[in-house]
């Protein structure tokens, strides 16, 4: 989709880590939370991978999506446990040492006391060196932020609130805009005009998601997403007007 000049794009990815994803013993939560909410404050988020708790596996998909993407953002594997890696392999990965923060240390002992500040929990105020922390109001054991990676716990209650926390300090761009239009009818019976269309529209992006309805069937639900609202509204009507000659089952000319 073209995008004016004027008009800057910060595009993001998600980076997912832990094996109990993989194996399917915990189901994600955290995906479409932050995906929607990135959205909302003009963060696109282009790619999301899932890897397991492999320290190599690690570095190789942050160092691939720093690379390419404005921010990315890591959820899992910076608790207490053996395989809590990730903070080692984004240290890894970014060429710097990571030992305990004393910023993390204190933060921990606000919620834990001294004599049971144990190795295991001393392994969650291990942070890279330069690395900005990134608050966690639920139970204090912080994530952090280097250069444009940001590491967030796997809870999605702590991840939530750590994205809130972090939220106001990101760089971010002109939020995509979107209209939600029912088709009223099947898939199929509006491909070939809405691919005209969008054709029409280069700059406005038309996705078609069916669904099932009991007692009406199929049915088809028409996005249409962009930043310039001018344009969405001129793709809007240009839709609406081609479902209401589809359904009247007259021709549509391109």
């Amino acid at each position: 989709m073209a995008e004016q000049a004027d008009q800057p794009i910060v595009t993001a990815a998600i980076l997912v880590i832990g094996d109990e994803i993989l194996s399917g013993r915990t189901k994600d939560k955290n995906i479409g939370y932050i995906a929607e909410y990135l959205t909302a404050i003009g963060i696109d988020v282009r790619e999301v991978r899932i890897v397991s708790d492999d320290e190599d596996d690690i570095v190789a998909a942050v160092n691939a999506l720093r690379e390419r993407y404005t921010h990315v953002f890591t959820t899992g594997g910076i608790g207490p446990t053996h395989d809590d890696i990730t903070a080692d392999s984004v240290a890894r990965a970014l060429g710097v040492p990571i030992d305990i923060d004393p910023r993390a240390k204190a933060l921990l002992l606000e919620r834990i006391p001294a004599d049971q500040l144990n190795e295991a929990r001393l392994r969650m105020a291990r942070i890279p060196e330069g690395a900005e922390l990134i608050a966690n109001s639920v139970s204090k054991a912080p994530g952090f932020s280097i250069k444009n990676v940001h590491v967030m716990a796997g809870v999605p209650t702590i991840m939530q609130a750590m994205l809130d926390a972090l939220a106001p300090t990101l760089a971010t761009g002109t939020k995509m805009l979107s209209r939600s239009i029912p088709a009223g009818l099947k898939e199929g019976d509006v491909a070939a005009p809405l691919g005209q269309l969008q054709k029409d529209f280069p700059d406005v992006s038309m996705g078609s998601y069916p669904g099932f309805q009991e007692g009406v069937g199929f049915t088809t639900t028409l996005v249409l997403r962009s930043r310039d609202e001018a344009r969405l509204d001129q793709a809007t009507a240009a839709v609406e007007a081609m479902l209401t000659a589809a359904r009247a089952g007259t021709r549509v000319d391109p």
